[in-house]
């Protein structure tokens, strides 16, 4: 699936993954030791919502080195850190993917399908097309500036930690614990289940 614009928007799903990227993945997929397990949230409140969320999963399903095996339920959810009423509300969902990409590649291959899709980032907080953030990967507690694991506000966010919960019970934020023992503690963040709508785990 696409986004409603594609006739002039690159297609995700065929957005090429860097060159040094696919020759790591390649010799990573003759054997496939070690797939890593990693947890991804996406959002949209611009556009075709649902079709871009199903879209970005698309591109990932896509990607050499990377399965997604699990699939949220959809959350509309207020947006973060702005005034009420200013912004159209989100489509949330959690995805979680085998890879054998190492986190910067998977963040690089986040960035290109966000790129396909023309999320614009010129102010903090601003309305998306997409925002495709790497929530956690394989435990890895990392405080590089350019990917920090986990998110450095996954375990605070309700649209983040609800859906993870639906796809993983026993979930854990790494360096904060339990995801169910999380949600106990979070205020009320306008987050609503929309059971009328579905995204598709690929084939």
């Amino acid at each position: 699936m696409t986004p409603s614009n594609a006739a002039s928007t690159p297609d995700p799903t065929v957005q090429p993954v860097p060159a040094s990227v696919v020759q790591q993945v390649d010799a990573a997929d003759t054997t496939l030791h070690n797939p890593k397990r990693a947890v991804l949230s996406l959002g949209s409140n611009l556009g075709n919502r649902l079709e871009t969320l199903q879209g970005a999963i698309d591109a990932l399903e896509d990607t050499p080195g990377l399965r997604v095996k699990a699939v949220s339920p959809v959350y509309e959810t207020e947006p973060w850190g702005v005034p009420t009423g200013s912004q159209s509300t989100y489509f949330n969902a959690v995805i979680v993917v085998k890879t054998t990409l190492p986190p910067a590649s998977l963040l690089e291959r986040a960035h290109a399908i966000e790129e396909a899709f023309e999320r614009v980032r010129d102010e903090r907080w601003g309305p998306r097309t997409i925002d495709v953030d790497i929530v956690a990967y394989q435990g890895v507690i990392s405080r590089d500036p350019e990917l920090t694991l986990p998110h450095p506000r996954a375990h605070e966010r309700a649209f983040v930690l609800v859906p993870w919960h639906d796809v993983d019970p026993a979930a854990e934020v790494p360096g904060h614990g339990p995801v169910a023992d999380l949600l106990s503690t979070l205020p009320e963040q306008g987050i609503t289940a929309r059971a009328d709508l579905k995204l598709a785990l690929p084939d």
